[in-house]
């Protein structure tokens, strides 16, 4: 079950993203297509769907950024470069967000993922998955042990972990600012939030904000991805290095989700970031590309 499905309606499209947001090497004939530096994304043709990604590096270790619940692949646009110079990189907006036109039929999140890597060649990578983009990774990998190298989750949640009324009642207003038409107040609203991005990091909310506000259909898409069997009893099949990144600042759930998390999958390693909140690559790139290119570079195989 998604961050999405914790409540019974999907009436207001905004619900979704609120909820969600608190929550390899490719074969030898792709790797001439690389750029070493940012190249011009492009798009993918999955069925009916079509995903927009952006790649970059030449190193033989792939990395694929999975992007939260509430903003589109240009969050990781602070370490992107970094992350560039070590791997070959990608990041892609999952349907209805950025580029990505938004899904008009039920669809899987797992799959669409899964043809991506199909079609740009990569039998094995990192997953990096933010919030709801961690729960997405949670699922692929159980899904597809063999292609998952590592998994680092930030912030991330677990399907079939309940969420408190808190967690479930917090973006209430901006969801009542949304229903009437007012966007601009929606957004303000949640780029206020106190949880997504700490109290010292004004340049990230401004980052958020504008990030929301040149995309409002990241908030205002309706979504239709297919409720996934629930991970939290099966997180002991994850035989992969994972890493947990939570900032001291966010929300009590995803700590709960966290600690669970760190609980199922063996030899789980987590640390917590002071001074941040969920969206800790805004506001703290450099910490955040340093611990997690570590991590890749000492577990890899």
């Amino acid at each position: 079950m998604t961050t999405m499905d914790a409540i019974a309606a999907r009436a207001v499209p905004m619900t979704a993203a609120l909820l969600a947001i608190c929550c390899a090497s490719a074969a030898a004939g792709a790797q001439g297509a690389r750029a070493s530096s940012g190249a011009p994304g492009g798009f993918v043709q999955l069925d009916e769907a079509k995903l927009y990604y952006e790649e970059c590096g030449t190193a033989p270790s792939t990395v694929v950024l999975l992007h939260d619940g509430g903003a589109n692949s240009a969050v990781w646009d602070g370490v992107w470069p970094e992350m560039c110079r070590h791997f070959h990189t990608i990041r892609y907006d999952r349907r209805g967000f950025g580029r990505s036109p938004a899904a008009t039929a039920w669809y899987s999140e797992t799959d669409d993922l899964a043809g991506l890597l199909h079609r740009l060649k990569v039998s094995r990578a990192v997953l990096v998955g933010s919030s709801h983009g961690g729960e997405v990774s949670i699922n692929f990998t159980l899904a597809h042990p063999e292609v998952v190298q590592q998994l680092v989750l930030v912030g991330a949640v677990v399907s079939g972990m309940p969420y408190s009324r808190h967690f479930l009642d917090r973006g209430k207003h901006a969801s009542e600012l949304l229903a009437k038409g007012d966007l601009e107040g929606a957004i303000a609203e949640w780029s206020r939030d106190r949880y997504l991005i700490g109290p010292e990091h004004e340049a990230a909310r401004r980052r958020l904000f504008d990030l929301l506000s040149a995309n409002p259909q990241d908030m205002t898409h309706r979504d239709y991805p297919l409720a996934e069997r629930p991970a939290l009893p099966r997180l002991h099949e994850i035989r992969v290095p994972t890493l947990l990144l939570t900032g001291d600042a966010d929300i009590p759930d995803v700590h709960a989700n966290a600690g669970a998390i760190e609980a199922g999958i063996p030899g789980a390693r987590r640390v917590v970031l002071p001074g941040v909140g969920h969206l800790m690559y805004l506001e703290e790139p450099a910490e955040f590309t340093r611990l997690v290119i570590g991590f890749i570079e000492l577990n890899a195989s």
